[in-house]
C-alpha cells in the first residue's frame, strides 16, 4: 500500500519510525492467529459497539444535568457543536486507523508523524487519560450502584462505600465544627456521612482507619477479568451492555415525548452563549473515548475498513441521542431544575413516572460500566505497543499465550485504577482527563498536516482535502466577529483580567497562546495551503484547551514533566529505533 507517511528519521530525540517499522515490529498479524499475537474478533458492529459504550456513560445519566441548567435547552446545540469538534478529530483518527492498521491509538500515529519524543509525550498523557477517567468512573459507578442497592432496602456499611481519603477529610472538618461549638446541623450531608464511616470503621492502628469504597474496587476487578481472559469475552460483555443501555434511551425518550411542555424551551438560552459554553467540559467529558476504538487495531478482522466506519457511526449515533434526551428533559421540566446528580431519575419521578426513574437507575449502573469497559481494554494495548518500542520495559508487551492478551498490561491496569479507586475521592477532577484526550486529538489532527497535508494518500480512508488557503483565515475572522458581537461580557472579563495582573491574568495565559497559534495557522494555511478539516480541528481542541483553567494546565505539565524523567532515564536508552539506528540497521 502506497502511503503519505514521510519516511523514517534516524537520530535524535524526534526519530521517527516509517510504516514498515511499525507494522513489522512485531511481525504484522496477518492471519490473527500467530503464536502469542492478538486474536481478530471485532467487526465494525463490535467496534461501534464499543464507542457508544465509552461515549453513553457519566454523560448522559448525569453531568447533562448541571449543564442543562446552566446553558438551557441551548446546550442541544452544546452538544452538536462538540461532536462537530470531535468528527474533524474522528476523520484525522479514520485515516491514521486506515493508514496505521495496529494497536497504539494516538501514540502509534504520532510516531509515524512528529517523532519519538513527541509519541512518548502523547503515550504519558493517554496513561493519565484512561486511568484517571476510570477512576472517576469506578467511583461513580459505586455511588450508583449503592444508591441503587439502598432502594431496594440493601445497606453496606458506610465506611465500605467511601474512599480513605473522602472520610478523613470529612471527620477532620465535622470535627472542626464540633470543637468551635457549632451543631452538627450546619454539616453537610456528606461531612456527616464521612464523619460516620470514619467513626465506624475498624482500627489499623496509626491513627489510620479501614475506610475504602469496596464496590469501586470489586467492579474494577471484574472488569480487569473479564479483560484479561479475551477480547472475544469484552466484546460480547459490550455489545450486551450497550443494547441494555439503548433500550433504556429509547422508552426514557419515547415516554417522555409525552410530558414535553414546549414553553419550556422558552427561553432557548436563557444565560446566553456564555451559559451553553459554561458546559463545554462537561459535555465534552461525555465525548471522549471514541478514540479507544482504535486501540483495538489489531484484534479488528479488517481494520482499515471498519475502524473508520465505527469512529464515525459512534459519533453520530451518540450526538443524536444526546441531542434528543437534552430536549427531551428540558421539555419535561424548567431548565431551572436540573442542577441535580441524576437528571433522568429526577424528571421522571417529578412527572409521576416513578417506575422509570429506576430502571434508569439501574441503567446507569449498566452504562458506567461498559465505559469502565472500555477504557480497561485501552490502556493495556498503549502500554503493550510502547513496550514492543523499547520505551517501557518488556514485560508490558507480553501476551498471555492462551486467551492472547496483554496479561501483564492488563492486571497492573487493574491496581493502578483499582487501588486510587477504593482509596481516594472525587477531586480527580474531570477537566484533567479531558486535557489529555484533547492532546491527544490535538497532535492527531496536526499528524495528517505532516503526513498528508493535500488529502493524496492512497489509505482506504482519508480524510477530504479542501483547500484552506483562504477559508481557515475567513473562518477565523467571522469567529472573530461572532464573538465580538455575542459574547461582550467575555471579552470584557478578559481585558479587564489582562490589566489586573498576574493573579487574575496567569488564567488567561492559554488563551493567549491559543491566539497565537491562530495567527500561525492562518498564516501557514494560507502560505502552504493546508487541509481545513485537519486545522479546524486542530483549532477547535486547542480552544476546548484553554477552557479547562490554568490549575489543570499546570498538573498537566507537572504529569509530562514526570514523564520526560522516565523517558530519558528509560526509554530514550532501550527504544529499538533507537538501537536499531545506532548499529547501522
Amino acid at each position: 500500500m502506497s502511503t503519505q507517511i514521510p519516511p523514517s528519521r534516524s537520530t535524535g530525540l524526534f526519530r521517527r519510525k516509517s510504516l514498515d517499522d511499525i507494522l513489522h515490529n512485531p511481525p504484522a498479524d496477518a492471519d490473527g492467529h500467530s503464536h502469542g499475537g492478538l486474536e481478530r474478533h471485532l467487526t465494525v458492529r463490535d467496534l461501534t459497539a464499543l464507542g457508544i459504550a465509552a461515549v453513553i456513560g457519566a454523560g448522559i445519566f448525569s453531568t447533562i444535568g448541571n449543564a442543562s441548567h446552566d446553558g438551557g435547552p441551548a446546550v442541544s446545540l452544546l452538544f452538536v457543536f462538540t461532536a462537530i469538534a470531535c468528527a474533524f478529530s474522528a476523520l484525522c483518527y479514520a485515516q491514521f486507523a486506515a493508514t496505521i492498521p495496529v494497536s497504539g491509538s494516538a501514540y502509534t500515529y504520532a510516531y509515524a508523524s512528529f517523532g519519538e519524543l513527541a509519541a512518548w509525550i502523547i503515550g504519558w498523557a493517554l496513561i493519565m487519560e484512561y486511568a484517571v477517567g476510570n477512576i472517576v468512573v469506578a467511583i461513580s459507578w459505586s455511588d450508583y450502584f449503592t444508591g441503587l442497592l439502598s432502594g431496594v432496602g440493601i445497606n453496606l456499611p458506610v465506611w465500605l462505600t467511601m474512599g480513605m481519603q473522602s472520610a478523613h477529610k470529612y471527620y477532620n472538618e465535622v470535627l472542626a465544627l464540633m470543637q468551635a461549638g457549632k451543631p452538627l446541623s450546619e454539616a453537610s450531608a456528606a461531612q456527616l456521612e464521612g464523619y460516620n464511616a470514619w467513626s465506624a470503621a475498624p482500627e489499623l492502628g496509626g491513627g489510620l482507619r479501614l475506610v475504602l469504597d469496596l464496590p469501586a474496587g470489586l467492579i474494577t476487578l471484574a472488569i480487569t477479568a473479564l479483560v484479561y481472559v479475551g477480547i472475544k469475552e469484552s466484546k460480547n460483555a459490550s455489545n450486551l451492555l450497550v443494547a441494555l443501555k439503548l433500550v433504556v434511551v429509547a422508552v426514557v425518550i419515547l415516554v417522555g415525548a409525552f410530558y414535553v411542555q414546549p414553553e419550556n424551551w422558552s427561553p432557548f438560552a436563557p444565560n446566553g452563549i456564555g451559559g451553553v459554553l459554561k458546559g463545554v467540559s462537561a459535555v465534552f467529558f461525555a465525548y471522549i473515548g471514541f478514540d479507544a476504538i482504535s486501540t483495538t487495531a489489531e484484534e479488528c478482522k479488517n481494520p482499515q475498513r471498519d475502524l473508520p466506519r465505527a469512529m464515525i457511526y459512534a459519533l453520530i449515533i451518540c450526538t443524536i441521542l444526546y441531542v434528543i434526551i437534552t430536549l427531551v428533559l428540558t421539555g419535561m421540566v424548567n431548565y431551572k431544575e436540573l442542577a441535580v446528580g441524576d437528571p433522568l431519575a429526577y424528571v421522571f419521578n417529578k412527572v409521576g413516572v416513578k417506575w422509570l426513574g429506576g430502571v434508569v437507575a439501574v441503567s446507569a449502573v449498566l452504562a458506567m460500566a461498559s465505559v469502565l469497559l472500555v477504557f480497561q481494554i485501552g490502556q493495556p494495548r498503549i502500554w503493550m505497543t510502547m513496550s514492543r518500542d523499547g520505551l517501557l520495559p518488556p514485560v508490558f508487551s507480553k501476551v498471555h499465550p492462551k486467551f492472547h492478551t496483554p496479561s501483564f498490561s492488563t492486571i497492573v491496569t487493574g491496581f493502578f485504577v483499582g487501588v486510587p479507586a477504593m482509596l481516594l475521592n472525587m477531586d480527580l477532577v474531570i477537566d484533567l482527563t479531558s486535557i489529555g484526550t484533547l492532546f491527544a486529538f490535538a497532535l492527531v489532527c496536526g499528524g495528517i498536516l505532516i503526513i498528508d497535508p493535500y488529502g493524496k494518500s492512497d489509505a482506504r480512508f482519508k480524510v477530504p482535502y479542501i483547500n484552506g488557503q483562504f477559508l481557515v483565515p475567513l473562518v477565523l475572522l467571522v469567529g472573530a466577529g461572532l464573538l465580538f458581537v455575542y459574547n461582550q461580557a467575555g471579552i470584557q472579563e478578559f481585558t479587564t483580567a489582562l490589566g489586573s495582573g498576574y493573579e487574575e491574568g496567569r488564567h488567561y495565559i492559554p488563551m493567549l497562546v491559543f491566539f497565537g497559534f491562530c495567527l500561525a495557522l492562518a498564516w501557514l494555511s494560507f502560505r502552504k495551503k493546508l487541509s481545513l478539516l485537519p486545522v479546524l480541528g486542530l483549532l477547535t481542541n486547542l480552544y476546548l484547551m484553554t477552557q479547562l483553567g490554568v490549575y489543570n494546565w499546570v498538573l498537566f505539565f507537572a504529569w509530562l514533566l514526570l514523564g520526560l524523567v522516565v523517558y530519558f532515564n528509560y526509554g530514550a536508552k532501550h527504544s529499538k529505533l533507537g538501537l536499531r539506528k545506532a548499529v547501522g540497521q
